[in-house]
């Protein structure tokens, strides 16, 4: 094995994880104005995201600002991790799979507290790469650099000799400042070929015109 890396991100990558339409639906069955939920929440949201509220507390805060009984909070709940998780890319895992005696592997996810537990039962991703970086377990979120400089000092990889495949263009660009490639993700067949191009060695076409991420459309979402 050489000293290339393959580094992913998983919602939206790893994980399929379309809008389900929890949020608006919740709102309308407790009678609240849309965008209520993130107003009154946002701040658990982001301190769930870097480990700063433990699981519990985000179930008191979300009973206690939204006024749900125990029942209640345990449906709200369900619906925000069923979304979160979404379902496996069950074609990238298995390719995924088969690089493990070519490269180093490893992911780095913006998350939130309980993600590593139910993604590991669900999809074992522990059994997939070499580490798993979590933002609510290293304190910090991408794009932040600190978050691309735990990840290879952890996988014990210099970030040249790295790939990043992440669906959130930011986060691409960070990594690219960071030392890495970048490919942005937009389909399993263009992740693959990008992952194949690396690993021989061999620039992709976004290198040979001075930049590392493929052109596209922003994911959704930040994960």
């Amino acid at each position: 094995m050489d000293s290339r890396c393959v580094i992913l991100d998983i919602g939206g990558v790893l994980e399929i994880t379309p809008d389900t339409g929890w949020v608006p639906r919740w709102e309308e069955r407790l009678g609240l104005p849309p965008g209520t939920v993130e107003e009154r929440l946002e701040d658990v949201w982001q301190a769930g995201s870097i480990g700063a509220i433990a699981e519990r507390e985000v179930h008191e805060q979300v009973a206690r600002r939204l006024r749900l009984d125990a029942p209640s909070t345990a449906a709200f709940m369900g619906d925000l991790w069923a979304e979160y998780l979404g379902t496996p890319n069950e074609e990238l895992i298995a390719y995924v799979r088969t690089l493990r005696r070519r490269c180093r592997l490893g992911i780095l996810s913006n998350s939130f507290v309980g993600a590593r537990e139910r993604e590991t039962e669900l999809y074992r991703f522990d059994e997939l790469v070499e580490q798993i970086v979590y933002s609510h377990e290293i304190g910090v979120s991408k794009p932040d650099p600190q978050s691309f400089a735990v990840t290879c000092a952890r996988l014990g990889v210099r970030p040249q000799d790295c790939l990043f495949i992440d669906d959130f263009a930011p986060n691409i660009e960070a990594a690219q400042e960071a030392g890495m490639h970048g490919h942005l993700f937009e389909d399993n067949a263009r992740a693959t070929a990008r992952i194949e191009t690396h690993l021989a060695g061999q620039p992709s076409a976004a290198d040979r015109a001075g930049r590392s991420g493929s052109a596209g459309t922003y994911g959704r979402g930040a994960r």
